[in-house]
């Protein structure tokens, strides 16, 4: 329920609105000059009362309450009560608020030519009827109440306009400025890395065509800039993403199981459950996970087998990730930046994660992340 400028919820003000505007006309019915029989009178206080408690339906259904508080008006004039159209007029400006400018002017026309008419069966005088009609419901009243709505109503669609704008200015400005780390990343980084891996990997051709034997560091300086060129074109990528090329995700960890073993670690993939769609950002976080965690593995686990297990489960995606490593027990790990990118992924998303070294050795990966089906 939307609230007003001091926290009063929208059905509350209205329902006050109704029953000061009914209270008012049954004190007017009251102090009125009217000859008319007991059950006239009875009769119009109860239209009187129902006229102005229909206000607090307004908001909610503008038209409906519109054509009620017509209606009790003519009804109570019917009866004998010179009484201002107060509450029709108090519709006519909820009504053109909510943008029924066409049916609300034609209601109001209307209701100009009925309220003669009503007055005519208490006063059968042509002249008094039309006296009194004028008096209850007098054209500058009617422009008035649907001018105030129409204004109120496109202050408002100003105001939304002025939202979207301020949103869509931020959105752009966060795009400019993921561009503009791109830029600058693939300016600072990428030939620094390129020329690192393009040398190393020259130098192991070299030996190797020599028959020397190649050093272990030079190697890894080779696998390292290998693995940097993939982690940076992906972060560039991410950077750069306009929601037209689809992110990585479930779909693309074999791919990752398969690079893995290609580095010489062997690893399998196993998935259970009964796979189903999962919302983007699950999706995302999920491969990341399993990224991390082989790339952890293979730089800091001197492992010889991983295995990556994905549980599909009706609320929650569980991802697994194991590894035979030299991690023990008794050994805490140390929290790297990557245990904490993957930590706040699953923590942004309300999921859990644990990340631990293993009773029989190495080190696990464990995360939990919810799920609502969209399928």
């Amino acid at each position: 329920m939307s609230t007003g400028r001091f926290g009063v919820p929208a059905g509350v003000r209205d329902g006050v609105v109704a029953v000061c505007v009914a209270a008012v006309l049954l004190i007017a019915g009251r102090s009125g000059q009217h000859s008319a029989a007991d059950l006239d009178v009875l009769v119009g206080y109860a239209l009187l009362a129902a006229s102005g408690l229909a206000l607090a339906a307004g908001r909610r259904a503008p038209l409906p309450v519109l054509a009620v508080t017509g209606l009790c008006t003519a009804g109570y004039q019917a009866a004998g009560f010179d009484v201002p159209a107060v509450a029709f007029l108090f519709a006519v400006y909820a009504a053109v608020r909510a943008g029924h400018r066409v049916f609300t002017v034609a209601a109001s026309v209307l209701m100009l030519a009925a309220l003669p008419l009503a007055a005519l069966v208490s006063l059968h005088d042509t002249g008094e009827a039309f006296a009194r009609a004028r008096g209850a419901l007098e054209i500058a009243w009617l422009i008035a109440a649907g001018a105030a709505g129409e204004a109120l109503r496109q202050a408002e669609r100003r105001a939304d306009e002025a939202e979207r704008t301020r949103e869509e200015t931020a959105r752009r400005r966060a795009d400019e400025e993921r561009l503009h780390i791109a830029r600058e990343l693939h300016d600072s980084l990428t030939h620094q890395i390129s020329v690192i891996k393009v040398q190393s990997e020259a130098a192991v051709h070299v030996a190797g065509k020599r028959g020397e034997e190649v050093p272990e560091a030079l190697l890894a300086i080779r696998d390292a800039g290998r693995e940097a060129t993939r982690e940076l074109r992906a972060t560039l990528e991410a950077l750069r993403d306009d929601g037209k090329t689809p992110p990585h995700g479930l779909a693309h960890v074999p791919e990752l199981v398969e690079r893995a073993r290609g580095n010489g670690l062997d690893a399998t993939l196993t998935i259970e459950g009964r796979r189903h769609d999962v919302p983007a950002t699950v999706d995302r976080t999920a491969y990341r996970i399993v990224q991390e965690s082989l790339t952890n593995i293979a730089r800091h686990a001197s492992a010889s087998t991983a295995s990556v297990r994905i549980d599909y489960r009706p609320d929650a995606l569980a991802i697994r990730v194991d590894d035979d490593g030299k991690a023990s027990p008794d050994s805490a790990p140390a929290p790297g930046v990557g245990l904490l990118g993957m930590r706040e992924r699953v923590t942004a998303l309300g999921g859990r994660l644990h990340a631990e070294p293993r009773s029989e050795g190495g080190f696990t990966v464990r995360a939990e992340l919810p799920v609502e089906r969209t399928s």
